[in-house]
């Protein structure tokens, strides 16, 4: 692991990092906020997954989130969102290929080679966290936005005991009947479509749900709401009478001034279920 920078903030620090990831076999960049617990003990920690065309950073810098795991002593964890770099395979289009790794395990080429993101959200970057750093593995949660909801909610259903607590903000609910999955999906997993369903968060819900609280927020002037279906997954919510909250923010749209004014309440959610 090669330290890219660290700063000082909110009286802990903020780093970035890189490393040579085994799932992906590229170079993966990631960034870490440890509060200033973290000098003292492990602290719990929060995972953060960004969406379509992010980095690690775009959270790190515009989420706002940095203070709030100051306030309840949590780290926070900013993953990439896809494997980079000349190696990987890449597409013209946005919304395929590099920043766009949806979380899932790459099966058809050019794909499969380095895209395979739920490994590396799952055990490689976990892995490096437990041997590079001071955390409190017993305790973790997980959040996410747009694509990064999509991985969170998937993420948090099919490992349980593995998270406290899951939200998301204004995540891609129904990606196996939305251009934002199947699209990637046939890319990705190919043309069967029951290798897409393990990773649709309403198919999960209806499914298996979570065994904990969930915390859901999506904005109502949202211009991608008819790609994220987030009424899909607030029935599959209410028919499993599943415990949390399914928040219609008016007014909001999908940008992250939306995902920052509700930052503070999902961090809040978050540390409560974690004991702090």
């Amino acid at each position: 692991m090669k330290t890219v920078s660290e700063n000082r903030a909110f009286g802990g620090v903020q780093g970035v990092y890189t490393h040579e990831s085994d799932a992906t076999g590229t170079e993966m960049t990631f960034g870490l906020f440890l509060p200033r617990e973290a000098e003292e003990g492990p602290v719990p920690v929060l995972w953060y997954l960004s969406g379509l065309t992010c980095t690690h950073e775009n959270a790190m810098v515009k989420a706002g989130a940095q203070a709030h795991a100051a306030r309840h002593g949590m780290a926070l964890v900013f993953p990439d969102t896809s494997p980079r770099g000349d190696g990987a395979a890449d597409d013209e289009a946005y919304d395929l290929g590099q920043g766009a790794g949806f979380y899932v395990d790459a099966t058809e080429d050019p794909w499969a080679p380095h895209y395979k993101m739920w490994t590396y959200i799952s055990e490689d970057l976990p892995r490096l966290l437990s041997n590079a750093f001071i955390l409190d593995e017993d305790r973790q949660s997980i959040t996410g936005h747009s694509m990064g909801g999509h991985g969170a909610l998937t993420l948090a259903m099919r490992q349980p005991g593995r998270f406290a607590s899951v939200s998301a903000f204004a995540p891609i609910a129904h990606p196996t009947a939305s251009d934002w999955g199947r699209k990637q999906f046939r890319a990705y997993l190919g043309s069967d479509e029951a290798a897409w369903a393990p990773h649709d968060a309403t198919l999960l819900m209806q499914e298996k749900g979570f065994d904990g609280e969930v915390l859901i927020d999506q904005g109502s002037k949202d211009q991608f709401l008819h790609l994220l279906k987030p009424e899909a997954l607030a029935h599959a919510m209410a028919a499993r009478h599943q415990p949390g909250a399914f928040r219609m923010q008016a007014g909001y749209d999908h940008s992250y001034f939306f995902v920052a004014s509700f930052m503070a309440d999902h961090m809040a959610f978050h540390a409560k279920a974690l004991g702090l």
